[in-house]
């Protein structure tokens, strides 16, 4: 070989050590996440306020270690399911992801990875942190999540009315027959109901549970004729066509356009409204007096929850590494964040019962804070089932005359009974 060369493939050779130095040098910078390399990625559905909270407990979990970053990506809430399909379908699922009711849509596709031995190897107690919702996000056997946000639906309530009609404050002590009595005392014909209703599943459910039924029973069979949950939805909508103590459609629609229990609780045009932490914002400055109480019970106390989990999609590489970041995640440092922003309930219990929690420095009046770790004791485990969206989609199909008209909840129960049948199968599962 000439000295030309002999110059030429050492020139080649440089350059190929400089090239590889810069290569190295990108992989152990910020951007590709510590010395190892290991950069989680996390999508989450939300708006600003969600995308602040979550950085910020990312924040929080990068400064308690030096080897793993996370990468979040926030997604409207209505794209997010079918954006994560299409990029688990390409084989490009991220690390973590937050998952809700269609937890087992997921999982029973194999997307989302079982978290029994992460959890076990970790140490971590669901029960201890989380109380009844720590197994919620669980399916034969397994757990696919970690709870993350989950408020039980409360009762807002207006003092200037209740004490105008001469009515007690609503307690967990309350029964249904008290509830009642209450409504109707504070209904006036045309001008005022008691009752904001209770036409959205996690509130008519609430009352079946209450009254000792079950949509899908313990062996995983669907149960929505049950004397127990006819009788729940025949008194809720008997509510309405019968006591009138709560707003028809039409009453609803006379009060202006996208009227529900909430916004007509805000113009106190009903006395009560059962929903979940995020209307406190909206009435923090309100003319008038309210706060939140506990729902109250039937046979038993039991009361829906709106809440969310963190799972591990079966694309991720670092599954040690992701769960390390969900442990760390809702445990209660970071969990605290999530009421400092007034994004949520957190799920972690000791933060429920924190005094960051009980009186937070956002709230401009006083609200009764508690009436969620109070309520936390009665949270009913929804049937997260696989077929979540058609269970659903069963209800609201044959429903909606029933609501709007009243009708009898027997004979529209036994229709779905029969959907919901063809879906899962009358046997056990």
């Amino acid at each position: 070989m000439s000295s030309t060369g002999r110059r030429g493939k050492s020139a080649w050779i440089a350059g190929v050590a400089v090239l590889s130095m810069i290569s190295l040098a990108a992989c152990s910078s910020d951007g590709d996440g510590g010395s190892d390399g290991s950069t989680l990625s996390m999508v989450v559905w939300g708006g600003d306020v969600d995308k602040a909270a979550y950085q910020e407990r990312i924040d929080l979990f990068e400064a308690s270690q030096d080897e793993i970053k996370i990468k979040l990506q926030l997604i409207p809430g209505d794209k997010y399911e079918q954006k994560v399909q299409t990029m688990i379908a390409g084989g490009d699922g991220p690390d973590i992801m937050q998952v809700a009711e269609g937890v087992n849509v997921y999982s029973s596709k194999n997307q989302i990875i079982p978290l029994d031995e992460l959890i076990a190897d970790a140490g971590l107690d669901l029960e201890e942190r989380f109380g009844p919702v720590g197994s919620l996000y669980s399916y034969e056997d397994s757990v696919y999540a970690i709870p993350d946000r989950s408020g039980a639906m409360i009762v807002y309530y207006n003092k200037d009315l209740f004490d105008a009609a001469g009515v007690e404050y609503p307690t967990a002590e309350w029964t249904t027959e008290d509830a009642q009595a209450a409504m109707e005392k504070l209904t006036i014909p045309g001008q005022q109901w008691g009752f904001g209703g209770a036409g959205w599943w996690p509130q008519w459910w609430s009352f079946a549970y209450q009254n000792g039924g079950a949509i899908i029973d313990d062996e995983g069979r669907p149960a929505a004729n049950s004397p127990e949950v006819v009788d729940a939805l025949q008194w809720a909508n008997d509510l309405v066509h019968v006591h009138k103590v709560v707003p028809s459609t039409s009453d609803y629609a006379d009060m202006g356009p996208d009227m529900g229990g909430d916004p007509a609780f805000a113009a106190q045009k009903v006395a009560m409204n059962t929903t979940g932490f995020w209307a406190i914002n909206t009435l923090l400055e309100a003319d008038f007096n309210w706060d939140i109480a506990p729902m109250w019970h039937d046979e038993e106390q039991a009361v829906a929850a709106f809440g969310s989990g963190l799972a591990i999609s079966r694309d991720s590489k670092k599954s040690e590494q992701a769960f390390q970041a969900i442990d760390f995640l809702t445990d209660a440092e970071a969990q605290t964040v999530i009421i400092d922003k007034a994004q949520d309930v957190p799920a972690n219990l000791a933060v429920q019962s924190s005094e960051a929690f009980l009186k937070p420095e956002w709230a401009t009046r006083e609200v009764n804070m508690a009436a969620f770790g109070e309520s936390s004791a009665f949270v009913f485990r929804s049937p997260l089932i696989p077929e979540w969206n058609e269970m659903q989609a069963a209800f609201a199909d044959n429903l909606g005359t029933f609501w709007n008209q009243g009708g009898d909840a027997a004979e529209q129960l036994t229709l779905i009974q029969g959907k919901l049948e063809s879906v899962l199968g009358s046997s056990s599962r």
